[in-house]
C-alpha cells in the first residue's frame, strides 16, 4: 500500500468540537502560523467548499480590498 508523502508547507490536524462549537487549534497549527491568545481570526464558510481559516493578516487584506472598492466605487459615481 502507498502512503501518501507530505507536501511541503501543508498541513492538515483533527479537532474535535466540544458541546458549544468551539474546537482547539492544535499547538503544531498555532505555531506553524503565529497564532497568540487573543488573537483576532476570520472564519469562512462556503456551503460547498467548507470552512477555512486565513492567515492572521488576510483580515487586513480583506479590510483594504472593501475600502478600495468603495472608493473606486465613489469615484464612477462622482465622474457621471
Amino acid at each position: 500500500m502507498n502512503q501518501l508523502q507530505p507536501v511541503p508547507g501543508k498541513y492538515a490536524w483533527t479537532v474535535k468540537v466540544g458541546e458549544k462549537g468551539q474546537f482547539v487549534i492544535p499547538k503544531e497549527a498555532r505555531d506553524v502560523f503565529d497564532i497568540h491568545p487573543g488573537d483576532t481570526l476570520i472564519v469562512l464558510g462556503d456551503v460547498e467548499r467548507g470552512i477555512a481559516i486565513p492567515p492572521k493578516g488576510a483580515l487586513d487584506e480583506i479590510h483594504r480590498r472593501i475600502y478600495e472598492a468603495e472608493s473606486e466605487a465613489g469615484h464612477e459615481r462622482h465622474s457621471d
